[in-house]
C-alpha cells in the first residue's frame, strides 16, 4: 500500500479484535486443549465465539470476542483536521491507539507519512520520576528529533504549558491539568506532521482549552499539518475540524462535512418525550428503580410536545420501582444544547426536597415557572442514585433521555419574540 499525492494517512480494512471475560477456560483440561490447538497445531481456539460487534449495551457471553473496530477504510489529506465522534465505546480511542502504534491491528493496514505525535491520555509518554524538562527531551528523542532541535523549542513548550516554575520538578508531583498542558505542548511544538489528540483536553481549564484549539488551528491552517481530534464537545469539533467521521459499534457509520457529521450524531441520539424509556438499552445503573416515561404539561394542565421560551412548563417523570433502595436518593436533570454544551442542571441534594418520599408515588414533577431557555432543540439527561451519583451507586442513568423542543417566545411581554440562540435568557432590568 502506497501513499499518493497529498495523502498522509491511509487505512485499509482495519479491524481490531478483543477478547472479553477471564483468560482461562475454567478447567485445566480445556486450557491444555486450547494450548495444543492454538500453539502447537495452529488451529482456531475451540472455546471462543468470534465475530460479535462492539455493542456495549448487550451482555457479553463467556469467552466472547468482539470487534472494537471492523473494516475501517479511510484517507486523510495533508492539512486536514479530522473530527472523530461517537458514543462512549464506539471505537474512537482504539482507532487512535492503532494509529499511534500503541497496539497492533488484528487485520488491515495503516500507512502514514511523516512524524506522528499523540496525546491519548493524561501523562501519555511521561516518566513520573523524571522532571518536566527531562520528559520534554525524552519525548522529542522518541519522535526522532535531535537535542539541538528540542533546545530551540524548549522555551515555547514551557511557556505554552505554563509550568516554568515546575519544569525541574518530577512530573509525578504535577496535577492532571499541569500534566495534560505539558503533554499537549510537547506534542504540538515538536513539529509533528500528524497530531493525534484524544479527549484529554477536557481535563484542562477553559483558558487552556481555548489556547489548545487555537494552536491546533495554527498547526493545520498555518503550517499545513494534519490533526486527528476526538471530542464529545460538538462546539469544538465544529470550530476546529474540516471533516468528520461518525463511529458506531466499531464501524464508520457516516463521514462527510463537520456539520453534517455532527447533525448525524445528534439525530441518532434524538428521542421523543413520549418514548417508552423502559425500551432504552443504553443506560447505566443497577436497575432497582428505572425511568419509564416523561410527559410535558403547560400551565393549563394540557399535555404538550414542545414548550415556549419564558412560559410555565411542568415535566412529569415516571419511574418503575423494582427493588428496595436506601432512604437517601439523588436525582439529576441536565439540559444540553445541540453541541452537547451544558445549559442547565438540577441536583436534588442541593434543594430542600426528599426524593425518596416523592418517588414512592411512582413519579415526580418539575415545575418551571418561567423557562429561561431560548428557542431551539435541547437534549435532556436523567440520573438517579443512592447517596451519590458515582458509578457504584447509580440506580438509573440515561444520557439524552429525550429531546426538549423550545419554541421562541415573548420573554419580556413586549410583543417581540426572542432570537433563537443556543443560550438562556437572563432576567434583568436595564436603567
Amino acid at each position: 500500500m502506497k501513499l499518493v499525492d497529498d495523502t498522509v494517512i491511509k487505512i485499509e480494512n482495519l479491524s481490531k479484535l478483543y477478547r472479553l471475560g477471564e483468560i482461562g477456560t475454567g478447567t485445566i483440561s480445556h486450557d491444555l486443549n486450547r494450548w495444543w490447538q492454538t500453539k502447537i497445531r495452529g488451529k482456531e481456539d475451540p472455546y471462543t465465539k468470534v465475530g460479535q460487534l462492539n455493542d456495549r449495551t448487550q451482555k457479553a457471553a463467556k469467552d466472547e470476542h468482539i470487534w472494537a473496530l471492523k473494516d475501517i477504510n479511510l484517507e486523510v489529506k495533508q492539512g486536514e483536521v479530522l473530527g472523530i465522534i461517537g458514543k462512549n465505546g464506539a471505537g474512537k480511542s482504539t482507532l487512535l491507539k492503532l494509529l499511534s502504534r500503541v497496539t497492533s491491528p488484528t487485520t488491515g493496514f495503516i500507512k502514514t507519512r511523516g512524524r506522528l505525535a499523540s496525546l491519548l491520555e493524561v501523562g501519555t509518554g511521561f516518566h513520573p520520576e523524571m522532571t518536566g524538562r527531562e520528559n520534554i527531551f525524552m519525548n522529542g528523542t522518541i519522535m526522532g528529533m535531535r537535542k539541538l532541535e528540542i533546545d530551540k523549542k524548549l522555551d515555547e513548550i514551557v511557556d505554552f504549558a505554563g509550568v516554568a516554575k515546575y519544569v525541574d520538578t518530577p512530573t509525578k508531583r504535577y496535577s492532571s491539568g499541569m500534566t495534560v498542558r505539558l503533554g499537549f505542548a510537547i506534542a504540538a511544538f515538536l513539529e509533528p506532521e500528524i497530531l493525534v489528540v484524544d479527549e484529554v483536553l477536557a481535563v484542562g481549564d477553559a483558558e487552556f482549552q481555548k489556547k489548545a484549539i487555537g494552536k491546533m488551528q495554527d498547526i493545520s491552517k498555518g503550517e499545513g499539518r494534519t490533526v486527528l481530534f476526538v471530542s464529545h464537545n460538538m462546539a469544538s469539533i465544529k470550530s476546529l475540524c474540516t471533516r468528520g467521521i461518525l463511529l458506531v459499534n466499531g464501524m464508520v457509520s457516516y463521514q462527510g462535512t463537520t456539520n453534517d457529521t455532527v447533525n448525524e450524531y445528534l439525530n441518532s441520539n434524538k428521542f421523543l418525550t413520549e418514548k417508552d424509556l423502559l425500551l432504552r438499552t443504553d443506560r447505566r445503573g443497577n436497575g432497582k428503580i428505572r425511568f419509564s416515561k416523561v410527559e410535558l404539561y403547560n400551565k393549563g394542565g394540557q399535555k404538550v410536545k414542545s414548550v415556549i421560551s419564558g412560559e410555565f412548563i411542568q415535566l412529569k417523570i415516571h419511574f418503575l420501582i423494582k427493588g428496595e433502595v436506601s432512604e437517601k436518593l439523588i436525582f439529576t436533570f441536565s439540559i444540553k444544547d445541540k453541541n452537547e454544551e451544558l445549559k442547565a442542571l438540577i441536583i436534588s441534594d442541593e434543594m430542600p426536597v426528599d426524593i425518596s418520599t416523592i418517588i414512592k408515588n411512582g413519579y415526580l414533577t418539575i415545575d418551571i415557572d418561567k423557562l429561561l431557555l431560548r428557542g431551539g432543540s435541547y437534549n435532556v439527561s436523567l440520573g438517579l442514585g443512592e447517596h451519590s451519583m458515582i458509578r457504584d451507586s447509580q440506580l438509573d442513568v440515561i444520557e439524552n433521555a429525550f429531546t426538549l423542543d423550545v419554541q421562541k417566545g415573548d420573554f419580556y411581554n413586549i410583543g417581540n419574540l426572542n432570537r433563537a440562540y443556543s443560550a438562556v435568557n437572563m432576567p434583568c432590568i436595564i436603567s
